[in-house]
């Protein structure tokens, strides 16, 4: 068997260059179908009822999260990273050839149980086949992913669907997933684990006895709801409160966007750096905390000459503790649990995510955005005492 010191590192790198491709391909079957609503509305289908329709590779997704990971710590990560993709692809082409709008949900709900594989699988071969002085570096790439994915979902989905209808569109992200199949089945190797007569203490569960994954999860979910706020209201804001044109605006948020994705990569390198993923990720709570601050402030006195940059640094820090908590949780699970464990960090912070439009859209149409930013630097306040502490990455 291939030990983690004996692998090749082109090979390493192409199997994460692999993950970071299935992965996109996840996101942009989840979220890419949201940009379906136009499409959809113009030919006729109510708001209500499309939006339920663009919502079904979400709810399959976080309904499955955990279930995968179970999959995972079983067979393995090679497997899922077919498999998974295979039933993006399936359900994409079916989806695509429906006739009927509760067919092409349940096959939209389908695709994102498909897509829900990628998330525990990629992540775990990563810190499978990454030593922990680069696993952070390499985990932080892979948390590119989804901004990625959504970068292309934006700009491939509406363009194919007004020009070649929506079953088109719904085949790029089932196309993306069959290239991921194929290049998972060439180029992807299952990591190495103990033994099964030495590892006893690893098959143990982890969170039995013990909090420490735990209050990670739960720094997680409160972290990812100031990110929420920021994506979801940034674009709002900047129209409605600052009077930038939503063409200005859509530009600073995507540039956003990029710079998120490269403090993700600069969050991983400092941890490996420092040999520790929570020590980083208390700071870069604290810093979460004073960014949510000090933009309800200035969004609160009209200070726009200090807001928009604040927005651009709260844009950045509060993304990039994802890849910290996510490498973290990894680690401490062991390669007997993490699966499950990546899967439970997964849902939690999909679940937080599906209640900040709703809860902070109502919010500030009460209080307004400075009011949301409050709200949204309290709740990183509570995540700054939860993380845990003493732990080194293994």
């Amino acid at each position: 068997m291939t030990t983690v010191t004996q692998m090749h590192e082109v090979r390493r790198w192409s199997m994460l260059g692999l993950g970071v491709f299935a992965q996109a391909a996840s996101a942009v079957f989840v979220h890419g179908v949201a940009f379906l609503l136009p499409a959809l509305t113009d030919r006729g289908m109510s708001l209500a009822a499309a939006g339920l329709l663009v919502a079904m590779p979400t709810v399959g997704l976080v309904c499955t999260l955990i279930g995968w990971g179970y999959v995972v710590d079983r067979i393995g990560e090679r497997k899922v990273l077919i498999g998974g993709p295979l039933l993006m692809l399936a359900a994409g082409a079916a989806a695509a050839a429906s006739t009927n709008d509760i067919a092409l949900g349940t096959l939209l709900f389908l695709g994102g149980v498909g897509a829900a594989s990628t998330n525990g699988a990629s992540g775990r071969v990563i810190v499978g086949w990454f030593p922990p002085q680069r696993r952070g570096l390499a985990m932080g790439i892979r948390q590119t992913a989804q901004p990625l994915g959504v970068a292309v979902a934006a700009l491939a989905v509406p363009a194919v669907a007004a020009t070649y209808g929506v079953p088109a569109a719904i085949l790029v992200p089932a196309a993306m997933a069959g290239l991921a199949a194929i290049g998972c089945l060439i180029g992807i190797v299952d990591p190495p684990r103990p033994t099964a007569t030495t590892d006893a203490m690893l098959r143990a569960n982890p969170y039995r006895g013990d909090g420490t994954l735990w209050r990670i999860h739960a720094v997680s979910v409160l972290l990812v709801i100031p990110q929420g706020v920021v994506w979801t209201f940034a674009l709002l804001w900047l129209h409605r409160d600052v009077g930038w044109s939503l063409a200005a605006a859509g530009i600073l948020v995507t540039g956003t966007q990029i710079l998120g994705a490269a403090g993700r990569i600069g969050a991983g390198a400092w941890s490996d750096r420092v040999g520790s993923r929570l020590g980083p990720l208390r700071t870069v709570a604290i810093a979460a905390v004073l960014s949510m601050a000090a933009l309800a402030l200035t969004a609160w006195a009209h200070m726009w000459w200090a807001a928009i940059p604040l927005l651009v640094a709260a844009s950045v820090i509060t993304v990039s503790d994802n890849g910290l908590a996510f490498t973290a949780v990894a680690e401490l699970a062991g390669p007997y649990w993490s699966g499950r464990g990546l899967g439970i960090q997964n849902t939690g912070q999909n679940l937080a995510m599906a209640a900040v439009p709703p809860a902070f859209g109502a919010l500030i149409a009460t209080s307004g955005f400075a009011a949301a930013y409050l709200v949204a630097a309290g709740l990183a306040v509570a995540a700054v005492p939860l993380v845990p502490t003493g732990r080194r990455s293994e």
